[in-house]
């Protein structure tokens, strides 16, 4: 095992992991000492130990008139790492509440759409995955599912539906073409049985509308559109046909 590798992971110096494992293997040091075992002046060797104080990882007592370095107990890592959790817990738990107020700043900005193109397997997760972390007030979506873009999207995410369950992320479905199964959180209505020819899958969540296709070459591909207006008439079209699927005129 590379114990200085390990160290270094974890974020000392090469002179501060050279500070410590000296300590570590000679007990009680004066600075002096340290200095010249180490080959580190004295200045910087100082430096060095207040640095690791802070950290934890050293302790120093006052002997005639001399200060004495000695390391901490190696155990003193896990208490180190434990309170580097705690805060990264407690910045997360901070950002939970922040992220909402700032995409919705975000949101305004400008009046023009975004459009952002997205092309094969990965861009496929990348528009899925941005579904997941856009929907954080109305914890629902809607689609417009086709057969052809169904595979491609399972390949790209396959433990999509698991994680949009986990969520508590409702979905309401408006399927074009056979198939399709209810998995948890969601709703299912058909728009034909026998339809094809409509290979786009349309995504309308939050502000945004994502467009997914296949192309000649099978390469799937998509876009997400940002713009409130254009996912608000999209939205306005999609309860319409839903509410027709519901009570359907003969």
């Amino acid at each position: 095992m590379d114990i200085r590798a390990y160290l270094k992971e974890f974020g000392l110096s090469e002179k501060e992991i050279e500070v410590y494992l000296t300590l570590l293997k000679s007990g009680v040091q004066s600075v002096r000492r340290l200095a010249a075992a180490t080959k580190i002046n004295r200045s910087t060797t100082y430096d060095i130990l207040k640095s690791l104080i802070t950290q934890g990882l050293v302790s120093y007592q006052h002997r005639e008139k001399h200060q004495y370095f000695i390391a901490e107990d190696p155990e003193k890592f896990a208490q180190v790492v434990a309170e580097k959790e705690r805060e990264i817990s407690s910045l997360r738990e901070k950002l939970n509440h922040i992220v909402p107020e700032l995409k919705s700043l975000y949101h305004r900005a400008g009046g023009k759409p975004t459009v952002r193109y997205y092309e094969g397997t990965r861009g496929l997760r990348t528009i899925l995955t941005d579904v997941l972390e856009s929907v954080y007030e109305k914890k629902e979506y809607l689609i417009y599912s086709t057969v052809e873009v169904r595979p491609f999207l399972r390949a790209a995410y396959p433990t999509f539906t698991q994680e949009r369950v986990r969520r508590g992320i409702r979905v309401r479905v408006i399927a074009i073409g056979e198939g399709g199964q209810l998995k948890g959180l969601d709703e299912r209505r058909w728009l034909s049985s026998h339809a094809t020819g409509a290979p786009t899958y349309t995504i309308i969540y939050g502000i945004k509308v994502a467009l997914i296709s296949v192309s000649d070459a099978q390469e799937p591909f998509g876009v997400i559109i940002e713009n409130e207006s254009i996912a608000t008439t999209q939205k306005f079209m999609f309860e319409w046909i839903w509410n027709q699927l519901r009570n359907p005129k003969s």
